[in-house]
């Protein structure tokens, strides 16, 4: 993980990183924590397929992944699960029809620095397959894939894996 040096508060070369959570600074006493960071994950499924992802950016460049992405500060999970299918996929969901399945721990690196995040998995069903017109910024394609085809090794993120571990066996 990159290390932050200088202080925000004093601008001295002084910040401390704990290895878990927290930088401070022993000439000021000014904290500044790592706070995890909420995210959501999207399972579309249609019968016995799910709609996933390719991803055209690090990290994990190419691997499959969930739609999904980041809480915005006053912004329920729901809320972002709505509006992050819209901005990937163009896709409009009723938030009623969102169902809450699990929360699993991750860490989201991003440009050498180490994100925890709490990642909220949902199902949203859909009665038909559908095809979307791609955000090509951060997806390269979107595809429906069998369950039974899933192969773990495709996937972007520990947290997603663990995730369809547990998902395939429960259905």
């Amino acid at each position: 993980m990159k290390i932050l040096k200088y202080c925000p508060s004093c601008g001295k070369e002084s910040l401390h990183w704990d290895g878990e959570k927290k930088w401070s600074c022993p000439e000021c006493s000014f904290t500044l924590y790592n706070n995890v960071a909420g995210a959501v994950a999207v399972v579309i499924r249609c019968g016995d397929e799910i709609y996933l992802t390719r991803r055209n950016r690090e990290p994990k460049k190419g691997k499959l992944d969930l739609a999904g992405g980041f809480v915005d500060p006053k912004e329920s999970a729901e809320e972002t699960c709505k509006r992050e299918l819209f901005e990937e996929l163009q896709l409009q969901v009723d938030i009623s029809k969102l169902k809450y399945l699990a929360s699993l721990p991750n860490i989201y690196q991003y440009k050498e620095i180490d994100y925890n995040t709490i990642d909220l998995f949902y199902e949203y069903n859909v009665s038909e397959k559908f095809e979307v017109n791609l955000e090509l910024s951060e997806i390269s394609e979107a595809k429906w894939i069998p369950l039974k085809e899933l192969n773990l090794d495709d996937i972007a993120f520990d947290s997603q894996k663990i995730f369809f571990t547990n998902y395939l066996t429960s259905i």
